[in-house]
């Protein structure tokens, strides 16, 4: 499933498409009518969290890539695309993902989405997060970076790779977290995203992990452990001797 940060990098290589009118449609969506798509000009790109937003004047398509979800910018897959996007140079082609419809007044629906709540935009607000987090003092935080009303855009691997930064047990429960362990929780969510980015962009993200999908920690030199864990039963990476269990 791409991350906040893989959405960001979709968002930035269309842009060429931005304020272009849309001259085909077609896709196997049954989601949405397709015909209200042709003749209509985007009027932006917009992502929150993992989703990808195409603005138009009174409504919005959300994409949600899902596990196993892609797309292809000006090429196509032999597969059926969900939805396909074909303008006078060029096309957007986007394969086994969710897509819906949003009626919205406003551009990018601000109506809907708390901006707030995305670590990558700029309008995150730490504080707002930290409150949501202490109205669940029991949640697990292997399950509150993947909440996505919390911290939109954060995935299994910035999970796994924050708690390891930051010495934290995953099955920690949230209230039981020190005042600094909480805070670090906030920054290096945010901070990780953004490096994530970075290091995306450059092709070296993989040669940046210390926990997910590593055998042995880097700091105790002794074996991870892996386990489906939390609600969301996703795959998790921990050290057992250096990241420590904090419970109520």
């Amino acid at each position: 499933m791409p991350e906040g940060p893989s959405i960001v990098i979709l968002k930035e290589l269309v842009q060429s498409f931005k304020g272009k009118k849309i001259k085909e449609v077609s896709g196997n969506t049954t989601k949405i009518d397709l015909h209200r798509l042709k003749g209509k000009t985007i009027l932006d790109f917009k992502s929150w969290g993992k989703h990808f937003l195409i603005c138009f004047k009174d409504f919005t398509i959300r994409i949600h890539f899902l596990m196993f979800g892609s797309y292809r910018i000006n090429e196509e897959k032999e597969a059926m695309p969900r939805l396909h996007l074909g303008f006078s140079k060029g096309q957007l082609n986007f394969y086994i993902c969710s897509i819906k419809l949003i009626e919205s007044r406003t551009c990018g629906t601000d109506e809907v989405y708390d901006w707030s709540g995305d670590v990558m935009n700029d309008a995150w607000n730490k504080t707002k997060a930290k409150k949501k987090l202490k109205v669940h003092p029991e949640m697990l935080v292997c399950d509150a970076l993947l909440d996505q009303h919390i911290f939109a855009g954060v995935g299994n691997i910035i999970k796994n790779e924050v708690l390891y930064r930051i010495k934290v047990h995953p099955e920690s429960n949230v209230g039981a977290l020190p005042v600094a362990k909480l805070n670090s929780l906030l920054k290096e969510a945010v901070n990780y995203s953004f490096e994530f980015l970075k290091w995306k962009k450059e092709f070296t993200l993989r040669a940046h992990w210390l926990a997910h999908n590593k055998k042995i920690c880097p700091r105790c030199n002794i074996p991870f452990t892996r386990k489906y864990l939390g609600k969301f039963n996703r795959r998790t990476f921990f050290c057992t001797s250096c990241q420590v269990l904090y419970s109520l």
